[in-house]
């Protein structure tokens, strides 16, 4: 019962709890649009992880490594979102225009591989 869905996609009642996964707020996103329930900058790639990749699909196989390697000094947080989303939905916001290459789709392959899917 985990998902992910782009910031600029209108939020729903079926996606449950909301989590925005990204360092920076989405340009142009009120607090009200977003209806979030928590931000978990902690969680989002450090500043010069996501410079670097600077969402260039070339690096997304290098990105997907090191940022893996950035969510080990946060397993605590990734067993929290895990343990969540057994109970209910759970909606990792974020707002790259990319839906394919960016930090959201290896966090839900990190919280999926934690409990082991």
């Amino acid at each position: 019962m985990i998902q992910i869905k782009r910031a600029y996609e209108p939020a729903s009642d079926t996606d449950g709890k909301r989590i925005l996964v990204d360092r920076l707020w989405p340009r142009g996103i009120s607090k009200e649009r977003a209806r979030l329930d928590r931000w978990a900058k902690e969680l989002a790639p450090s500043t010069e992880l996501r410079k670097w990749f600077a969402h260039d699909p070339q690096r997304w196989t290098e990105f997907q490594k090191r940022y893996r390697q950035e969510l080990e000094e946060h397993r605590e947080g990734l067993r929290e979102i895990a343990e969540i989303s057994r109970l209910e939905m759970v909606t990792l916001v974020y707002g790259a225009r990319d839906q394919h290459h960016n930090e959201a789709v290896v966090l839900l392959a990190a919280i999926r591989k934690l409990r082991g899917e």
